[in-house]
C-alpha cells in the first residue's frame, strides 16, 4: 500500500540519498578549487585544501638578505634577519645549507658556510651570519627548514593572474576574448532557432515532418565529423580563423539541439491562444514576437544555460577555428591548457586560473537555473 495516491514511496530515503551524494561530488571539488585559489604554492604541495584551516609542516627553501645589507660590528660582518621576512608563527623544527641535508641542524645551532662565515638560525626564523671577511655575491644565502607555519591566504594569485598585465600567465585578454566568442554564441543560435522552431511547430507547409525528422536526426551527429570540412569551406569564403568563423560554429553546431528544445516548447502552447490571435487579424510575424516569445521565455533561457555553458567551456571548436599565435584572442580554456603545459609546478597559479574560468558558469546558471527544469520538460505533457 505504499505507492497508493497520497502516500510517499517506500524508496524515497534512496532517492533523496542519491541526490545529496550528487551534490557533494559537485560541490567538494568546487569548493577545493576556490578554496586552492587563495593558497600560496607551498601549502597547496605540503598538504590539502581540506587541511587549509590549520597549521602545516612544509619543507621551504628561504633565503638570506643580500650582502649589501651587512654591517660591521666589533671588527666582523654581520647580516641579521627572519628568513620569513618577519618574525610569526612560523615554528622551525630541522633546517640545513644543503638540499641533501635539510635537517642537519636543529634551532639554534650554528653552521660553517661554503664560502666562509657561520649562519645560526633560531626557531622562529631569526638568523645571524658572521664572516671575518666581508661577505659577497649578489643574493643571500639559501636556507632549507622544515617548518610548522599557520594557515595563510592571500590574493597574490588573483592579481597575478587577472591584474598584472605584464604576467605571461594573465587570464584577463583570455577572459574577454571568451566573453566575446560566447555571448554572440549564445545570442544567434536563439534568434534563428526560434524563427525555425515557431515555423516548425505552428505553419503548414511542405516538408515539415521531414526537417523535425531531420533535426532529431542531427542531433546524434559528432560535430567532430564537421570540423575539417566546415574549416575548410570557412577558409574559401574567408571567414576562417576568426571570431565570425568561431560564431558560424558554435551557431550550426547548436542549432539542432535549440530547434529541437524550442519546437517542443513551442508545440505544447495552448491552440486556441494561436487561432484567437489569427482571427483577431494577427501576423505570424505579430504572433511570433507579441505571444510566442514571451510565453516561451523557459525554454528560451534553457537553452542559453546550455549554449553558454558550452561555448565557455569549448576547447576544440576554439582550438579549430580561431587559431591566433600572437595569443590576441585566445580564450580562457586554453591558456589553462598552455599552463598545464609550461608552468605545470605553479598550481596555485592554476587553480586560481581555473576558478576564474568556472565562476561565471557558475553565476549563470544559478541565476537561471530556476528556467532549466521548466524548458527541459518542454512537450513532455499536455
Amino acid at each position: 500500500m505504499s505507492d497508493i495516491a497520497g502516500t510517499r514511496p517506500a524508496l524515497t530515503w534512496v532517492v533523496h540519498l542519491s541526490v545529496a551524494a550528487l551534490v557533494l561530488l559537485w560541490v567538494f571539488p568546487t569548493l577545493g578549487l576556490l578554496i586552492s585559489s587563495f593558497r600560496t604554492a607551498d601549502q597547496i604541495a605540503t598538504s590539502g585544501w581540506w587541511k587549509s584551516l590549520f597549521p602545516s609542516e612544509q619543507n621551504l627553501t628561504l633565503r638570506t638578505a643580500a650582502p649589501e645589507t651587512q654591517a660591521q660590528q666589533d671588527g666582523i660582518y654581520v647580516i641579521e634577519g627572519n628568513l620569513f621576512g618577519e618574525a610569526g608563527d612560523a615554528n622551525i623544527s630541522v633546517w640545513g645549507i644543503s638540499s641533501r641535508a635539510i635537517d642537519a641542524f636543529e634551532p639554534g645551532d650554528t653552521a660553517e658556510l661554503r664560502k666562509g662565515g657561520t649562519i645560526t638560525v633560531a626557531s622562529n626564523g631569526d638568523y645571524r651570519m658572521e664572516n671575518a671577511e666581508e661577505f659577497t655575491g649578489s643574493r643571500g644565502s639559501r636556507v632549507f627548514a622544515t617548518a610548522t607555519t599557520p594557515p595563510e591566504f592571500t590574493v597574490q594569485n588573483y592579481n597575478k593572474v587577472l591584474l598584472d598585465p605584464g604576467n605571461v600567465d594573465g587570464m584577463g585578454n583570455a577572459f574577454f576574448n571568451t566573453l566575446t566568442v560566447t555571448i554572440p554564441a549564445t545570442i544567434i543560435p536563439i534568434l534563428v532557432a526560434a524563427f525555425a522552431a515557431y515555423a516548425l511547430a505552428w505553419m503548414e507547409f511542405p516538408g515539415r515532418a521531414l526537417l523535425i525528422a531531420a533535426v532529431v536526426g542531427l542531433l546524434v551527429v559528432p560535430l567532430q565529423l564537421a570540423l575539417i570540412p566546415l574549416l575548410k569551406f570557412h577558409l574559401s569564403i574567408g571567414i576562417g580563423k576568426g571570431y565570425l568563423g568561431v560564431w558560424m560554429a558554435h551557431t550550426g553546431f547548436g542549432m539542432p539541439l535549440a530547434i529541437y528544445l524550442l519546437r517542443n516548447y513551442m508545440a505544447g502552447l495552448p491552440r486556441d491562444l494561436i487561432e484567437n490571435a489569427r482571427v483577431d487579424g494577427a501576423t505570424e510575424f505579430q504572433i511570433f514576437t507579441k505571444l510566442i516569445l514571451p510565453l516561451s521565455f523557459p525554454a528560451l533561457a534553457s537553452f542559453a544555460i546550455f549554449q553558454f555553458l558550452w561555448t565557455w567551456n569549448d576547447l576544440l571548436v576554439a582550438k579549430v577555428f580561431l587559431i591566433d599565435a600572437s595569443g590576441q584572442t585566445t580564450v580562457m580554456t586554453n591558456r589553462i591548457v598552455e599552463l598545464l603545459g609550461t608552468r605545470g609546478g605553479n598550481w596555485e597559479i592554476l587553480a586560481t586560473a581555473a576558478f576564474v574560468s568556472i565562476a561565471v558558469p557558475l553565476a549563470v546558471f544559478f541565476a537561471m537555473q530556476k528556467y532549466l527544469v521548466r524548458g527541459l520538460l518542454a512537450g513532455s505533457v499536455k
